[in-house]
C-alpha cells in the first residue's frame, strides 16, 4: 500500500555526508586520546547529536575540551562545503514521489546550518524541499524521541500511521518506530542487521524503495 507520506533522514540518506564526518571525529577523538574503530565511531556518531556523542566519548576516556562540540562543527561544516554529494538515487525517487502526488520532508537530527550547507550544494533538491526541512532545533527532543519525525507528519498534514520513514541509523528507526511509523532502513554498503534489530526493513539501493512503496 502506498503511504500517505514519506520522511527522510538527512545525512546518509539524502547527502552522501557520513563518510566525511565520521572519518573528522575518528582523527579528532584520536588526537584527544580515544583511537575508535570504525563500526564503533559509527555507532557513537551516526543517528545522534554531536553533544551527546561527545558525552559518550568522554565516558571513554577521551579528554575533549569545553568548546570541542562547536570546534568540531566549524570542523565538519568547513569540510562538508568543500562537496558533499548526493546519495545516488535520491533524485529519481522523489520524482516518482512527485510523481505519485506522495508529499514527503526532511527530518534530521543535524542543526539547519548544516543542511543548508549540504543540500545548499544542491539548489534544485533544495528548492523542492523549500519548507519541509525540520532540525532537532524545531523539538523538544531529538531522535531517538519520536517528536521529530511527528513534527514532519504533522507539517505534511499526514497520518502517522499511514507515514513512512527512510532512516539509516538505528536511532533514527527507533524514532520512527516510537511515532508508530513504518521504517526502511537504507543499508547500502553495510551489514542491514542492525537496522532490522531496531524495527526497520532493510534495503540496499533507492532504486529498491520505488517497489517497496508501491510507486
Amino acid at each position: 500500500m502506498r503511504p500517505a507520506a514519506v520522511l527522510f533522514d538527512c545525512d546518509g540518506v539524502i547527502v552522501d555526508s557520513e563518510p566525511i564526518t565520521l572519518r573528522l571525529f575518528a582523527a579528532s577523538l584520536a588526537r584527544h586520546g580515544l583511537v575508535l574503530s570504525h563500526p564503533e565511531i559509527e555507532s557513537l556518531f551516526l543517528g545522534g547529536t554531536l553533544a551527546g556523542a561527545a558525552d559518550e566519548a568522554r565516558r571513554r576516556g577521551a579528554r575533549l575540551p569545553a568548546d570541542w562540540v562547536d570546534r568540531t562543527y566549524d570542523a565538519v561544516f568547513a569540510r562538508l562545503a568543500e562537496g558533499t554529494p548526493l546519495i545516488q538515487g535520491i533524485e529519481t525517487l522523489m520524482d516518482a514521489l512527485d510523481a505519485a502526488a506522495i508529499p514527503y520532508a526532511v527530518g534530521s537530527n543535524g542543526p539547519h546550518r548544516k543542511m543548508a550547507i549540504t543540500l545548499g550544494q544542491h539548489p534544485t533538491l533544495q528548492a523542492r524541499l523549500a519548507s519541509r526541512i525540520f532540525s532537532r532545533e524545531d523539538v523538544a527532543r531529538p531522535k531517538p524521541a519520536p517528536d521529530l519525525y511527528l513534527h514532519a507528519a504533522r507539517a505534511l498534514g499526514a497520518d502517522p500511521a499511514r507515514t513512512v520513514v527512510i532512516e539509516d541509523s538505528p536511532s533514527g528507526v527507533h524514532a520512527a518506530r516510537a511515532a508508530g511509523m513504518r521504517c526502511y532502513g537504507f543499508a547500502s554498503g553495510s551489514d542491514g542487521a542492525r537496522l532490522a534489530s531496531a524495527g526497520a526493513i532493510p534495503f540496499r539501493r533507492m532504486a529498491d524503495l520505488h517497489e517497496l512503496l508501491c510507486l
